[in-house]
């Protein structure tokens, strides 16, 4: 079977790994983890995404600057503003899963709830 089936996995390449690796380590840092979080659940600018995470609005900026150059996240224009999303369903599934996977564990049993109503 390949990677994606479940039995005899064949191992990923270095390059593969090393690109997992890079994105865990982005999405290692919890203001960069809310964020794609929040986006995962829509669209917004950085105004919003700030006000969201309880983040200062530089510091929101820089950490969707660096979500961006990964590809993690994506923008666009919409006159004067600059609205942000994740464009990758992949990242959203994974960032998903652990989320409503850890809160269960924990005992958050409101936020696996609320989740699965977000496509989780």
């Amino acid at each position: 079977m390949g990677i994606e089936g479940e039995g005899d996995m064949v191992d990923p390449s270095a390059e593969v790994l090393s690109e997992a690796a890079a994105v865990f380590g982005l999405l290692a840092s919890p203001p960069r983890l809310h964020l794609v979080w929040a986006l995962a659940q829509g669209e917004s600018d950085v105004s919003g995404l700030a006000e969201r995470v309880g983040g200062a609005l530089p510091a929101v900026s820089q950490h969707l600057s660096k979500l961006k150059l990964a590809g993690l996240v994506r923008s666009r224009r919409e006159g004067r503003r600059v609205v942000y999303f994740v464009d990758d369903p992949d990242v959203v599934a994974v960032v998903r899963l652990l989320v409503v996977q850890l809160a269960a564990r924990s005992g958050h049993a409101s936020s696996p709830v609320r989740l699965r109503g977000l496509g989780a």
